[in-house]
């Protein structure tokens, strides 16, 4: 497969640019790179900014891609990768790690929070278990010593799995066997004023039990919903009432005190036979819904106040991903940079300015109309450049 050229990645986000007018200013996403096919991060950067995405998060800290990011304003979260936890407790290993990943970069590149490996407390690693912690605390104090300590977190991310129980949610509580190593990293984030981040996936548990649980709870479409039955809080989706069961987790040893965000959630756009929902309309209905969420500055009913974090995963089908054909159909984008389908910001940005001025409307109005207008001549150059590819390819 020919790798994408610059000119035409351009012309690709020139007419994406009549789908996503405005962009998911509220909303972060994970930009994970499991594939031999994706854009260059200059690429990356490029869409991102034209879709007015101002969060992201990578899953490792590519120098490549630091760099892209440099004097964009976009708000990175980068990782260090399972493979190298177990070093940072080392401080001298710790301030090596830091100085050569982190601080050539900054602040140019706005590298925000830094999450300590991935999973790692279901991952079935007793070593990396018991090593979390003290990397956690070896990359803290190296921040420190080079004064980025206090514009730089450090955090990681848990599945949801490390709960024994999830529903309803005011059941929330930690595994028991996990509640010894869980205690530690909960007095770290608190003494350090860092996010608790889940990877939640109401995919997940429809697909493991889809003749139970409602499809239109699990994507956020109307259905009569759930009431807690000892809080008598109302739940109308699944992704709320899973963030709400961390928050009672974490009340029940003392932590409720600490924001929960969410690192991941997403939904498939293909699957296995075996893979129940994994349908390019369901993912288009999730990610659309979601979005929109974000946009009205959703909390939690338990915290209502609280705008939710949320890091939408993914931007890109990832080819190399290993596993069931859902974990390489999790992109909203194709890697040539077209749509996987559509999750319709324009109808969003549409529905969020309805109390905008009759003037500023009319000035949109002008300016959709215009954009229209030329859509014709950026077809036509689209059609040129593909067919000057194909001469110099044959």
């Amino acid at each position: 497969m020919a790798a994408i050229t610059p000119v035409l990645f351009s012309l690709f986000l020139i007419l994406a640019g009549f789908s996503y007018q405005e962009g998911a200013t509220a909303l972060g996403i994970n930009y994970g790179q499991v594939a031999n096919n994706l854009p260059s991060p200059n690429q990356v950067v490029s869409l991102l900014n034209f879709l007015k995405i101002s969060k992201a998060k990578i899953y490792d800290t590519n120098p490549q891609v630091l760099t892209a990011f440099s004097n964009t304003g976009i708000d990175l979260i980068v990782t260090l990768e399972n493979e190298l936890l177990w070093t940072m407790a080392d401080p001298e290993q710790a301030i090596q790690w830091v100085s050569t990943h982190i601080k050539p970069y900054v602040p140019s590149t706005k590298i925000s929070g830094i999450l300590i490996g991935n999973e790692i407390f279901t991952n079935g690693d007793p070593t990396l278990m018991a090593n979390l912690v003290p990397a956690m605390v070896g990359i803290r104090n190296a921040l420190a010593r080079l004064d980025l300590a206090s514009s730089i977190w450090v955090s990681t991310d848990h599945s949801l799995a490390v709960l024994g129980s999830s529903y309803p949610p005011s059941s929330g509580f930690f595994r028991q066997d996990l509640v010894g190593l869980m205690t530690p990293l909960l007095e770290f984030l608190a003494a350090t004023n860092a996010p608790f981040w889940i990877n939640a996936y109401p995919y997940f548990a429809y697909k493991d039990d889809p003749s139970r649980i409602s499809l239109e709870y699990a994507l956020f479409e109307p259905n009569p919903g759930m009431y807690d039955p000892y809080t008598k809080i109302f739940y109308d989706n699944m992704l709320y009432a899973q963030v709400d069961a961390a928050i009672f987790a974490l009340s029940k040893l003392g932590f409720g005190g600490l924001e929960v965000r969410v690192s991941e959630t997403g939904w498939p756009s293909k699957g296995d036979q075996n893979e129940a929902g994994a349908t390019l309309q369901n993912a288009q209905t999730y990610n659309r819904n979601l979005l929109q969420r974000q946009l009205h500055n959703e909390g939690t009913p338990l915290k209502p106040k609280q705008r939710l974090e949320i890091y939408l995963f993914a931007l890109f089908n990832e080819n190399l991903k290993p596993g069931p054909t859902s974990e390489r159909n999790y992109g909203i984008y194709q890697p040539d940079g077209t749509m996987a389908y559509n999750v319709g910001l324009t109808s969003l940005e549409t529905s969020s300015a309805a109390s905008a001025s009759s003037d500023a409307l009319a000035s949109n109005a002008t300016k959709v109309r215009c954009e229209i207008g030329s859509l014709g001549f950026w077809i036509a150059a689209l059609l040129l450049c593909l067919q000057v590819m194909m001469r110099r390819q044959f």
